[in-house]
């Protein structure tokens, strides 16, 4: 890493929150085992943070296991206003098939781990006091108190999230990757530059920058906010800090969450940023003509491309 890309990444750290925790002991427990055709699914939870722990869904294709290992993938779920949701609709359990991701990537022998994020699903207000939006805002304003940001809070579950994946004896530890829709994609290249575990990033449909959010007055979901980081750039600079490693952005020309003239004008920058890093070849960028806010069949055949291209068996 250079001397200025390792100044920026400080920088940013210090406006996510300052440095993480030293990681716990995540003493995972698994509570069920459901068999399915082709793969079963283990529902488990593992700790984060003492007395937080993270309910989660794992993914295990049939015939991989200790002997026979595969590369694992950790599937972050997406916003929508759907906070009964989260790691149930990628595990093929709730919402829509659309977004079946997580089960999807298992049917190409991937490992996959779906865990919830906070004020979703199992992660609701544990207290039942506060509902929906209402909880994610009291979290979102708790966090800024403390002097951290809630993207500071759903990196550290992320980089637990991949401790455990990688944990786990049926995962090849050097061919680690994340995906997400949405939200989703935005917990993707949030963490990626405090990640170097993941060799393959995937976000769909989701790099709404600050200079969009500012002149359309578009709100969006609270982990998008990095207080202070505007003196350093847009978020296109965090992204670019994923560079070299892998990574590849799925966009839909009608998005109105990601306008595309912003979208277009952020992948010039991540792209010139690659190839000054002589790795020009590791970012690719797909805009798919009259659609938006989806995944599409086109975008999912690019992100299993993505995937088995990065992730080799």
């Amino acid at each position: 890493m250079d001397s200025k890309k390792k100044e920026l990444l400080i920088s940013l750290v210090d406006c996510l929150g300052g440095p993480w925790p030293e990681p716990c002991s995540l003493e995972p427990t698994i509570n069920k085992k459901i068999n399915k055709e082709g793969y079963h699914l283990e529902f488990l939870n593992y700790q984060v943070e003492e007395n937080d722990r993270v309910p989660a869904i794992l993914i295990v294709p049939d015939r991989v296991n200790k002997k026979n290992p595969a590369p694992g993938v950790v599937v972050w779920h997406q916003h929508n206003g759907e906070y009964h949701i989260g790691k149930s609709e990628p595990a093929g359990m709730a919402g829509s098939p659309m977004h079946h991701t997580g089960v999807a990537l298992a049917k190409e022998g991937y490992v996959v781990l779906c865990p919830d994020a906070l004020c979703f699903e199992e992660r609701q207000d544990p207290d039942k006091k506060i509902k929906d939006s209402n909880y994610e805002y009291f979290e979102f304003l708790r966090y800024i108190v403390e002097g951290k940001s809630m993207a500071w809070k759903n990196i550290l579950d992320m980089r637990r999230a991949v401790d455990f994946l990688v944990s786990r004896p049926e995962v090849d530890q050097e061919k680690i990757g994340c995906y997400g829709h949405s939200m989703g994609s935005t917990h993707t290249w949030l963490l990626g530059p405090h990640e170097p575990r993941l060799k393959a990033l995937l976000g769909n449909c989701c790099m709404a920058t600050y200079s969009a959010i500012d002149h359309k007055k578009i709100i969006h979901c609270s982990s998008n906010y990095v207080p202070n980081w505007t003196d350093y750039g847009d978020i296109p600079e965090i992204v670019s800090l994923i560079a070299p490693r892998p990574l590849h952005l799925n966009f839909g020309e009608n998005d109105e969450g990601s306008p595309i003239e912003y979208v277009n004008e952020g992948i010039q920058r991540i792209a010139q940023v690659y190839e000054e890093m002589e790795a020009k070849e590791n970012f690719t960028s797909f805009v798919q003509e009259g659609v938006g806010h989806v995944l599409s069949d086109e975008m999912w055949e690019k992100t299993k491309r993505f995937f088995n291209k990065h992730l080799k068996f």
